[in-house]
């Protein structure tokens, strides 16, 4: 994996500067050369970072593998607290914070020097180590019980504990997704109505065609970390909020902001959340019927140390190594976004009546954020679950016919 993505950004890294000379034809009536030139400064730095990313990533975790570690501190966890669920899922969470330590000053050099060069960084040294924190504490206060639940359904349940432990993730996932706007994201950002006037009443009266039931638009202070925009809404029910980022309420015009919120709704109405998660619990599914199988296989724990006995160095193992095969099946998961994104597309120039607002809203996204203009096609097959623009500006460019409402 690690070759293949070291491979796959050097290609892209030449593609993009083979075509730095001139703007693409298609967007140079848009964007000036010298914003142009930015975004290509800003990919090369991008990928060339990630270069590195990707080097330590799989440098620590090659290391952690071959070295003992993993045994010898589950033997330490063992002695000192027994091999109790609650011992054993201790161990787990310890063995992933120690691997999360190499990654903060890469993540903290991607925020206060690689962003902050190309003016996207807006955060001050406290908020993101309180960020940090903020996770730390989530992680613990979350993510330890569920290990728990696992360990402890995997003794208790017999041999169909996987479908236990299946069903019993999928219900705290599916809770945590209809909590996480009311009580995690008030913790790391502040939620404002957006206030009265001719945009708010834009969009409701686009919800309102739409038959979107939502219970306020809101406004995200998002400047207080970057000046990259975004729009999204989430929950579910009562508890669906449509959330507008302040720097992309600032960046696009009234119409543009109504169809990017129409793309939004597009995927809802086109059910695309519901088809994600559809997926992903099956994807779950298989991954527990994977790690159920090699849960019974001595050989699986003793190549990496381990004596067979017990399920908690097969559910860690599993999970440092289930990165690495998912990274071959991301052209598949890519294309089906790929596809989502283009249907959503169709459905705001549908309801906008036209692409032109969604059109400029893209262009203009892309070139506030210095998106990539020249992806190579397979690095973008493999890292982007979205189309590139100049692909999803001919898909919509394309359409004809009269727009449809409601739906």
């Amino acid at each position: 994996m690690w070759l293949a993505e070291v491979g796959l950004t050097r290609l892209n890294l030449r593609h993009v500067a083979a075509h730095a000379d001139a703007v693409p034809e298609a967007f140079r009536d848009s964007i000036d050369e010298a914003t142009y030139a930015r975004s290509v400064q800003y990919a090369l730095a991008r990928g060339r970072f990630s270069q590195v990313e990707d080097t330590c990533g799989a440098a620590v975790l090659l290391a952690v593998l071959s070295s003992g570690l993993l045994p010898w501190a589950q033997a330490l966890f063992r002695a000192r607290f027994g091999d109790s669920p609650w011992s054993m899922a201790g161990w787990i969470f310890a063995i992933g914070l120690v691997l999360s330590l190499p990654e903060q000053p890469l993540d903290w050099f991607a925020q206060f020097r690689l962003e902050e060069r190309f003016g996207f960084n807006t955060s001050s040294q406290g908020t993101w180590w309180l960020d940090r924190l903020k996770g730390l504490l989530l992680a613990a206060a979350l993510g330890y019980p569920v290990l728990v639940l696992l360990l402890a359904l995997a003794r208790r349940a017999g041999e169909a504990w996987w479908l236990w432990a299946w069903g019993a993730l999928l219900g705290v996932q599916l809770l945590a997704a209809l909590l996480f706007p009311v009580l995690i994201l008030p913790l790391f950002n502040k939620f404002t109505p957006l206030p009265e006037g001719g945009l708010r009443d834009r969009l409701l009266a686009l919800a309102a065609r739409t038959s979107f039931r939502a219970t306020d638009i809101q406004v995200m202070d998002g400047s207080r970390r970057s000046r990259h925009a975004n729009a999204f809404f989430t929950g579910f029910g009562r508890f669906r909020k449509i959330v507008l980022f302040d720097t992309l309420v600032h960046q696009l015009a009234e119409p543009e902001l109504e169809a990017v919120l129409a793309h939004e709704i597009g995927h809802f109405k086109k059910r695309h959340i519901q088809k994600r998660l559809a997926a992903h619990a099956l994807g779950s599914l298989a991954g527990f019927a994977v790690l159920a199988v090699l849960a019974r296989q001595a050989w699986f724990y003793r190549a990496f140390g381990f004596e067979p006995g017990s399920l908690a160095p097969a559910l860690l193992l599993f999970a440092l190594l289930a990165g690495v095969a998912g990274f071959w099946l991301s052209p598949l998961s890519n294309g089906w976004s790929r596809r989502h994104e283009y249907q959503a597309d169709a459905y705001a120039a549908d309801i906008m009546g036209g692409s032109r607002s969604l059109v400029g809203a893209l262009r203009k996204l892309n070139e506030n954020n210095l998106g990539n203009l020249t992806p190579h096609p397979l690095y973008s097959l493999f890292h982007h679950s979205h189309p590139p623009l100049v692909q999803r500006e001919g898909a919509l460019l394309a359409r004809q016919g009269p727009p449809r409402h409601g739906a």
